[in-house]
C-alpha cells in the first residue's frame, strides 16, 4: 500500500456575533467603502464572553469528528491566540473531546497554521505514530487586536476550523499529494505582537508585497512536485488575508477566473482558521466537488508560508455557532 494522509472530515465553529463595516465606521475614522476597497471585507465575527478560544476549538473539533467518526491518536492545535502561554491548550482540548491519553500539542505558525498542522499530521501518519490525526485551527484575534487601530481592527475576525486526516492510499481522493513549507525570520517584525500584553502590529504594504512573492512561489513549488500546471487547478484555496492579495496572486499565477475560493467578505482574516473555514463553506455551497484538483496556500507571520495539493474527496463538513 502506497500510504498517505487523507483528508476525511471537516468541522467549523463561528461566533454568532457579526461585526459589520457600518458598525466599525461609527467608531473608527473609516468607512465601509474604504474597508471594502482595500480588503474586500464586509463583516467579520467576534467571540464574546463567556466563550473562549478553547470553546471554539472544542466545537470545531467535535464537528470534524462528527463528520468522520474515527479514533484519533493525536490532536494538533494551531493558534496564535492561546488562553495562556503555558501549558499548551491541545491536551485540554483533547480531554474536552474525550481523547485523554492521545498525543496533543500546540503549534504557532500564525496564518500558515493550517498548512503546518496538515504537515504535522502527514508526518505523524507517515512515521507510524498515528492512524488518524485531528488538526484544529482556532483564533480569537479580538483579544489581541487594538479595537481603535483601523489597520488591524477592520481585518481580523474570530473562528475555528478542524480537519480529520486518516491513513490511506496515495491514489485515493483526499490524499495529500505534495507539501511545501518555508519561513524567513528576516521579516519577523512585519506581523508581530512585540509585548506579551500589547496589541498586534502589522505593516500592511510590506506584507502585501511579500505575500505576492511567497504565495506564488510556494504554489509553483507544490505544483512542480505534483506535476500540475496552474491551468490544471480547479480550486485554489488561499489563506483569506485580503481580497486584493487573493486577486493579485490569482492573476500572477494566471489562474482561470473563479478558480480562487474566497469568503473573506463575510469572515475577514481568521488567521490559522481561514483555510478550514473556506474549505467547509466551499463544500457546503458545492464550490468544492469530488475529483477537483485542489491547492491550498498560505502566508503568515514569522514569516511562514506553505502549500498543499490534493484531489478533492467526497467529504462532509459540519458547522456550528457559539
Amino acid at each position: 500500500m502506497n500510504s498517505s494522509a487523507v483528508l476525511a472530515g471537516i468541522g467549523t465553529c463561528l461566533p454568532a456575533r457579526v461585526v459589520t463595516n457600518a458598525e466599525l465606521e461609527r467608531r473608527l475614522t473609516t468607512s465601509d467603502a474604504w474597508i471594502h476597497s482595500r480588503t474586500g471585507i464586509r463583516e467579520r465575527r467576534r467571540l464574546e464572553p463567556p466563550f473562549t478560544v478553547m470553546d471554539l476549538a472544542e466545537a470545531a473539533g467535535r464537528n470534524a469528528l462528527g463528520a468522520y467518526r474515527v479514533q484519533v491518536q493525536a490532536v494538533v492545535l494551531a493558534t496564535t491566540t492561546p488562553l495562556r502561554p503555558c501549558p499548551a491548550g491541545a491536551p485540554e482540548l483533547a480531554t474536552r473531546l474525550g481523547l485523554t491519553g492521545v498525543a496533543a500539542y500546540d503549534i504557532s505558525a500564525v496564518c500558515s497554521g493550517a498548512l503546518y498542522g496538515i504537515a504535522n499530521a502527514v508526518g505523524l501518519i507517515a512515521g507510524g505514530l498515528a492512524d488518524a490525526v485531528l488538526v484544529v485551527c482556532a483564533e480569537d484575534y479580538s483579544t489581541i487586536v487594538d479595537p481603535d487601530d483601523r489597520s488591524t481592527a477592520v481585518i481580523f475576525g474570530d473562528g475555528a476550523g478542524a480537519i480529520v486526516l486518516r491513513r490511506g492510499d496515495r491514489t485515493e481522493p483526499g490524499a495529500v499529494l505534495a507539501l511545501d513549507l518555508g519561513s524567513d525570520g528576516n521579516h519577523a517584525d512585519l506581523i508581530s505582537r512585540p509585548a506579551p500584553a500589547g496589541p498586534l502590529q502589522m505593516d500592511g504594504p510590506a506584507v502585501y508585497r511579500l505575500a505576492l512573492e511567497h504565495f506564488t512561489a510556494t504554489t509553483r513549488r507544490v505544483l512542480k512536485d505534483v506535476g500540475w500546471n496552474a491551468a490544471d487547478i480547479d480550486a485554489y484555496v488561499p489563506h483569506q488575508a485580503n481580497q486584493r492579495i487573493i486577486d493579485a496572486v490569482a492573476a500572477k499565477l494566471a489562474l482561470a477566473p473563479g478558480t480562487a475560493v474566497s469568503n473573506i467578505a463575510r469572515l475577514g482574516n481568521t488567521a490559522a482558521a481561514s483555510i478550514p473555514l473556506a474549505l467547509a463553506e466551499a463544500v457546503g455551497t458545492g464550490r468544492l466537488t469530488p475529483g477537483q484538483r485542489t491547492v491550498l496556500a498560505s502566508l503568515g507571520g514569522g514569516l511562514t508560508w506553505g502549500s498543499a495539493a490534493l484531489i478533492w474527496p467526497e467529504i462532509t463538513a459540519i458547522s456550528s455557532e457559539l
